[in-house]
């Protein structure tokens, strides 16, 4: 198997600008407001967008080689794959993003109808397999999904009982110590692990890890979940266009006071400014990557440490051939979650030989220890599992977002014991420091479009704390994006 992984360069360092005198004094620029944006992902360059736009003075600092961050479009099988981020889920005018990817004429391929992240009632998308390569019957699939919404509503009485909280495998134990009759036994028992499987994916973190009590707390936008046809990355470019961008510029200090910010990068670069945006992963900011003077406040430092960050990989097959059903989702069932897995087939979405393999928890941490190789040839022998007859990839890509130091994990998620309110602790400015990220979302964590909206939110309260500084807030001016929310219809299809 031949292994491509590295981007497209002119693609990646197309929208950077700008030169290296950004933060040194200029009397020209002596009454300019000034921001800086640290991450170069969805909500960094979101917030830099509306700065821009809004006649700041606005440098952006990425410390990888490319924008996006956790969006990574790939183009070396010579059509655009997501290894990061790849779903708008709430496909409806509702979605903060829909406007932007209207306007664009992105297509959307629907995967799902229905805004459940657990069970899809749109089944016949979905091929399920036991180990043995004998595909499970509908019915029992369509019947133990019922069953799993069952069990779901009873661990809602369980948590309702419980003072403290506990994990969602802890409250599906005590469901079926309570009423024996949902335990499943044979072929339905692997299929109900799959479900969990599906479940844990979602939040990128195995169950005996996340929260009964938090779990469901985000808020579910209408319009099922489609998938980006052409891949996340011109959505980016396009709110990227123009701006000042510094890549391979890895930040380690950011020093406030009264007047203003001062943040270094790795190679002894410092850049001053008003204030500045914190737009960086929850896995870089659990590390302790960047030293903040003065020590962010307590309440501050507890929220990063106690949210929980989850793992989701993509290893993406490349064939010369289609050779699998003509279904969104493949599916093994095993006795475990552990051993289950799903496959994405970029056949059907976007007209590509190609099928995603998408690990995570536990069993995402342990592919990462492997060589890339040795990750595709797992895959391939997963899938080896349910077609026996299938033919080597001819190409593949494996993603490593938590071995990865410019994102150490996924995304966030409700972890057990730990309130929901983290996320809004974590979005809270500190004085002239400001907070952005799917992991500052309460409504929307773990999306793309939490991001993006937490980064204009950030951009609207760094804007009007600046301007009170400077004397010039206006309070009856719009708040920034009002003028752009424009209803542009969706292109959305499903095959």
């Amino acid at each position: 198997m031949e292994s491509r992984i590295k981007s497209n360069p002119q693609l990646t360092r197309a929208n950077c600008y700008g030169n290296d005198s950004y933060g040194n004094d200029s009397r020209q620029q002596e009454r300019s407001p000034s921001v800086i944006v640290i991450g170069g992902g969805m909500a960094g360059i979101a917030a830099a967008r509306a700065l821009h736009d809004a006649s700041f003075r606005v440098v952006v600092l990425e410390s990888r080689d490319r924008i996006g961050g956790r969006i990574h479009t790939d183009y070396s099988f010579g059509f655009p794959v997501d290894l990061g981020a790849s779903w708008l889920h709430g496909v409806s005018s509702e979605n903060p993003l829909a406007s932007l990817i209207g306007r664009l004429g992105l297509p959307l391929y629907r995967t799902s109808g229905d805004n459940s992240v657990l069970y899809d009632h749109d089944l016949e998308s979905y091929a399920l397999f036991d180990t043995d390569g004998k595909q499970v019957p509908q019915e029992l699939v369509t019947k133990v999904g019922q069953i799993f919404e069952t069990i779901l509503q009873e661990t809602d009485e369980v948590r309702k009982e419980f003072t403290e909280d506990i994990s969602i495998l802890r409250g599906l134990s005590i469901v079926f110590e309570r009423k024996p009759e949902l335990r499943l036994e044979g072929l339905a028992h692997k299929v109900l692990q799959w479900y969990l499987c599906r479940m844990e994916g979602w939040f990128a973190a195995d169950s005996d890890t996340i929260s009964l009590k938090g779990w469901d707390q985000e808020v579910l936008l209408p319009g099922g979940h489609g998938l980006m046809v052409r891949g996340y990355i011109p959505v980016i470019n396009t709110l990227a266009k123009g701006l000042d961008i510094r890549l391979e510029h890895r930040v380690i200090n950011i020093v406030r006071r009264y007047n203003g910010v001062k943040v270094t990068v790795e190679n002894g670069k410092t850049f001053s400014a008003d204030a500045a945006i914190v737009a960086v992963p929850l896995g870089v900011l659990k590390a302790k990557r960047i030293l903040f003077e003065p020590k962010l406040p307590d309440w501050k430092e507890a929220a990063i440490a106690d949210l929980g960050i989850g793992l989701e990989n993509k290893i993406i097959l490349h064939f010369e051939n289609v050779f699998w059903p003509n279904v969104e989702f493949l599916g093994v069932v095993a006795d475990t979650s552990y051993g289950c897995s799903y496959f994405l087939n970029l056949r059907k979405a976007a007209g590509r030989p190609v099928l995603v393999y998408m690990p995570s928890g536990q069993l995402a941490k342990d592919i990462e220890k492997k060589s890339d190789e040795e990750a595709a040839n797992f895959a391939f022998m997963q899938l080896k599992k349910i077609l026996p007859n299938a033919s080597s990839p001819i190409q593949y890509l494996v993603s490593r977002w938590g071995s990865d130091i410019n994102s150490l994990g996924s995304y966030s998620y409700d972890a057990v014991g730990k309130p929901h309110e983290l996320y809004e602790r974590l979005r809270v400015p500190v004085d002239n420091l400001f907070f952005a990220g799917e992991a500052t979302s309460m409504s929307y964590p773990g999306s793309v479009h939490g991001a993006f909206a937490t980064g204009m939110m950030a951009a609207e309260d760094c804007r009007m704390r600046v301007l009170e500084r400077y004397g010039e807030l206006d309070l009856f001016q719009p708040a920034m994006g009002e003028e752009a929310s424009l209803c542009i219809p969706l292109q959305i299809s499903r095959l």
